[in-house]
């Protein structure tokens, strides 16, 4: 059985600054090939919710799964990695780039705090799903003095 690399953690790194990832936007609007630095593209994702679990779906055609990774901790998961591009021969003009290649990176926060023995994680047909169980909430009876 192959297993998808899950990594444990409290805090993750920090994401292109927020000027920097504005500017790189506005000129990628002109030119899709524009780039200030290596920038992490986002994959699409789908969270949701039971009673009892909550579950992630994301996108993420033509990825290898050796270039796919997931951290977690009880609040929040990073999924991370890389999409290789496909090789062009000869020369070849682009009328349309929409498709983003390289690093990519999302981090999500988790609408309840989750059980970090309890994750799983399959990789099919491009799509990462993730599986988080909920902690049991427990109420605890105060006492009231006079």
């Amino acid at each position: 059985m192959d297993y998808i690399k899950i990594r444990f953690g409290n805090d993750f790194d920090q994401l292109v600054p927020k000027f920097e990832k504005t500017v790189e936007e506005m000129f990628r609007s002109m030119s899709p090939m524009f780039t200030l630095s290596e920038r992490a593209w986002r994959p699409q994702t789908d969270i949701c919710e039971t009673s009892e679990e909550i579950f992630i779906l994301a996108e993420m055609a033509g990825v290898s799964k050796d270039d796919l990774s997931v951290e977690v901790n009880s609040k929040a998961v990073r999924i991370y990695g890389k999409r290789v591009g496909m090789p062009v021969k000869g020369n070849v003009t682009y009328r349309l780039a929409e498709i983003q290649y390289g690093k990519f990176e999302r981090v999500l926060f988790l609408p309840a705090l989750i059980d970090t023995d309890k994750v799983t994680a399959s990789f099919s047909d491009g799509f990462l799903q993730i599986r988080f169980a909920k902690l049991a909430r427990e109420t605890h009876k105060i006492p009231i003095s006079d």
